[in-house]
């Protein structure tokens, strides 16, 4: 009865007309960015984050989740009518999906699409309701060493599925938490790492750098390979599935939603490796797997049910424990923060409005986001021949404004361009920028429980191993750093991405 009720209070929360409206815009800017490439829904919601401040909490919560699990629907119809994803957890989609719509049957191919989304959504959402209570009554017991050793082992679990060097990814994450420590000391407020300047004493500004790393870079990346945008539309031809097709696509939808539900709760995990094993499973389980790669409307619905599931369990860490699976996830942090709202397991008592009306909104807005992608595909399609050079001025712009609208301060404008210039570089050398996010959000977590667990253990570091979970934490990371530095597994690692 507790879950029903829980339920009824986000549905009343989600269904005021002022969060429907806001869902509704999250989804439509979510679907909006998935079509276009190379934005992103990072980016995205670092642009529009200081939009949100005069918003209540749940309100501005609700419109980001929407651009999130919104852009990964957007994302697949450009993956299968022009072969072009949006988002990286649609290049999966686009190996059949586009093969499809060659054959004349895009129509079925963004049918499949949408009806796996929707189903994966419903049960992500039935999921999070019923795991999230469970996982943070758990997550009450945890003290300041279960926490630390918690967040180390997210750290190391997004290095062990980085793609590229993994030397290159743990660079990027003490990088982040180096950048998470500029500021004044929380607890003797001595200036650390500000080399004499006063902007630095309340730290580097996190939207500054989410934007640079994540909107200025791509937008550099973009202007190299703005030829590769252009592609044919293909005819979209009738959305009726018949029952042969829904016949093949239900178990793929059944076992997608499986996979993408639990890859998304890990760390480092998501909507995107969810959509690669979804389809690598569905291959291996198939009778004629030749026909993967052919136009199999298979290889269109495990992924697709995989990489929408994936994206909004993603949200059980981070509304349960504190602590992001993914970069956009990171953002959420940041928004909750900026917003006054601590995130953790205490998050479900202390704001159960928020939490709940967050649930109920994915749902509700998995409803919007299948009224607007079917009938509006035509539009969608049209929108990618505006020239990316009209589109990249406006982009920047946004980008300056929101920066300077958070703390009214032209020095973060500065630091954003900066951090444009750096990312762009590291993106060039095969440096990924998440875990450098990752890092940024959690270093100050980290540090901080780590203090207070030697305060807690008079200054002994055994501490950390004679408490039963910290230990197992610590172990399962230690483990998995083993598990990557071994070169045969490394080399077996490489050779999966580069496939």
């Amino acid at each position: 009865m507790d879950l029903v009720s829980n339920l009824g209070l986000g549905l009343s929360t989600a269904l005021s007309l002022n969060n429907l409206f806001y869902c509704f815009i999250g989804a439509f800017v979510g679907t909006l960015i998935g079509v276009l490439p190379g934005l992103g829904p990072v980016a995205t919601i670092a642009m529009l984050l200081p939009l949100t401040f005069g918003l209540e909490p749940v309100t501005a919560l609700i419109m980001l989740a929407g651009i999130f699990y919104g852009a990964q629907y957007g994302s697949s119809t450009t993956a299968i009518l022009l072969n072009l994803p949006g988002e990286a957890s649609s290049v999966v989609t686009a190996l059949d999906g586009y093969k499809m719509a060659r054959q004349g049957r895009a129509g079925a191919a963004l049918a499949t699409a949408a009806l796996g989304s929707f189903f994966a959504g419903t049960v992500a959402t039935l999921v999070i309701a019923t795991m999230g209570p469970p996982l943070a009554s758990v997550a009450l017991k945890f003290g300041p060493a279960e926490y630390f050793s918690l967040m180390v082992l997210g750290l190391i679990a997004s290095v062990a599925i980085a793609s590229g060097s993994v030397v290159k990814a743990l660079a990027m994450i003490v990088l982040g938490v180096m950048l998470g420590l500029i500021g004044q000391d929380m607890y003797t407020s001595v200036a650390r790492l500000t080399f004499g300047n006063q902007n630095l004493l309340d730290g580097i500004e996190f939207v500054a750098i989410a934007m640079g790393l994540f909107g200025l870079a791509e937008i550099c990346l973009n202007l190299e390979n703005e030829a590769e945008r252009k592609g044919s539309v293909s005819k979209v031809g009738s959305l009726l599935l018949s029952r042969k097709d829904i016949k093949s696509i239900a178990m793929p939808i059944l076992r997608g939603t499986g996979v993408g539900s639990l890859l998304g709760i890990l760390p480092g995990g998501g909507a995107t490796i969810g959509a690669f094993s979804a389809y690598v499973l569905e291959k291996r389980l198939s009778r004629t797997p030749e026909r993967f790669g052919n136009g199999a409307i298979e290889g269109v619905a495990a992924p697709e049910s995989a990489n929408n599931a994936g994206a909004q369990t993603s949200f059980i860490p981070l509304l349960t424990l504190g602590i992001p699976a993914n970069a956009t996830m990171a953002m959420m942090v940041g928004a909750l923060i900026l917003h006054g709202v601590t995130p953790g397991p205490n998050i479900i008592a202390t704001e159960p409005v928020l939490f709940w009306g967050l649930i109920a909104s994915m749902w509700v807005g998995n409803v919007m986001l299948v009224i607007l992608n079917l009938p509006m595909i035509g539009i969608w399609v049209r929108l990618l021949t505006v020239p990316y050079r009209m589109l990249f001025p406006l982009i920047i712009a946004l980008c300056c404004v929101g920066v300077y609208t958070v703390s009214n301060s032209t020095f973060d404008v500065l630091v954003m361009m900066l951090c444009g210039a750096i990312g762009y570089i590291l993106m060039k050398l095969g440096c990924e920028p998440t875990p450098l996010l990752l890092g940024l959000v959690l270093g100050p977590m980290l540090e901080e429980n780590l203090r207070r667990a030697m305060l807690t253990g008079r200054g002994d570091p055994t501490v950390f191993l004679t408490r039963p979970i910290s230990a197992t934490l610590l172990a399962i990371a230690a483990v998995c750093l083993i598990a990557m530095i071994v070169p045969a597994v490394r080399k077996t690692r490489e050779v999966a991405f580069e496939e």
